[in-house]
C-alpha cells in the first residue's frame, strides 16, 4: 500500500482530515457559544467544519511533529500559519461567497477582520498540544485499524464532507 510522506496510509490522513473536522466544529461551536450565545453550523448540514482538518494536515505536512526540544518553534510556526490561513481564507470566502464567516474586528490586536493576536495564539496552542499530545497516539489507532471497511467509510465521509461544503 502506498505511503505518503510518513509511515501513515493515504486512509490514515483521511481518517485525520475526518476526526480533526469534527473536533474543530466542537472547538469553533464551544467558541461561538460562548461568545455569541449560539451554535452556528457555517452553512454546512453535518456537524464537520473541513478546513480544520485540512489545516492540521497541511501543518503536518509543513512542520512535522513537535518534539519536547522544539516546542516553542513549532508554536510560533504555527502563530504564522494559522494567521497567515485565516486571511487567505477569509478573503477568499468573502470574495467568491460574498460572505463574512467571521469577523474579528471587535477583538483587541486584530489584524484586518479575519485575524487576531489573541484568537492565533489560542489556535496555535491548540494545535501545538494536540500534535505534542494526540497526533501520533491517533495516527497509530487508525493504522492499527485499517481495513477495506474503514477504508470505503473514510472515502465515503470524505466525499460527503467535501459536498457539504459546495
Amino acid at each position: 500500500e502506498k505511503r505518503i510522506h510518513s509511515e501513515y496510509s493515504v486512509y490514515d490522513f483521511m481518517a485525520l482530515v475526518i476526526v480533526v473536522s469534527f473536533l474543530g466544529f466542537c472547538l469553533e461551536n464551544i467558541w461561538m457559544l460562548f461568545r455569541f450565545g449560539e451554535i452556528d453550523n457555517r452553512n454546512m448540514n453535518f456537524p464537520f467544519l473541513i478546513g480544520y482538518g485540512f489545516a492540521v494536515l497541511f501543518i503536518y505536512i509543513v512542520l512535522g511533529v513537535p518534539q519536547k526540544n522544539n516546542l516553542g518553534p513549532f508554536f510560533i510556526a504555527c502563530f504564522f500559519i494559522v494567521s497567515v490561513g485565516e486571511i487567505l481564507l477569509g478573503y477568499a470566502v468573502e470574495k467568491f461567497c460574498g460572505v463574512y464567516y467571521w469577523d474579528y474586528t471587535d477583538l483587541p490586536m486584530h489584524l484586518t477582520r479575519y485575524t487576531s493576536f489573541f484568537t492565533s495564539i489560542g489556535f496555535s496552542t491548540v494545535i501545538t498540544v494536540f500534535f505534542y499530545r494526540f497526533f501520533t497516539p491517533l495516527m497509530n489507532y487508525f493504522k492499527l485499524h485499517e481495513n477495506n471497511k474503514v477504508h470505503v467509510v473514510c472515502v465515503a465521509l470524505l466525499a460527503v464532507l467535501v459536498m457539504d461544503i459546495a
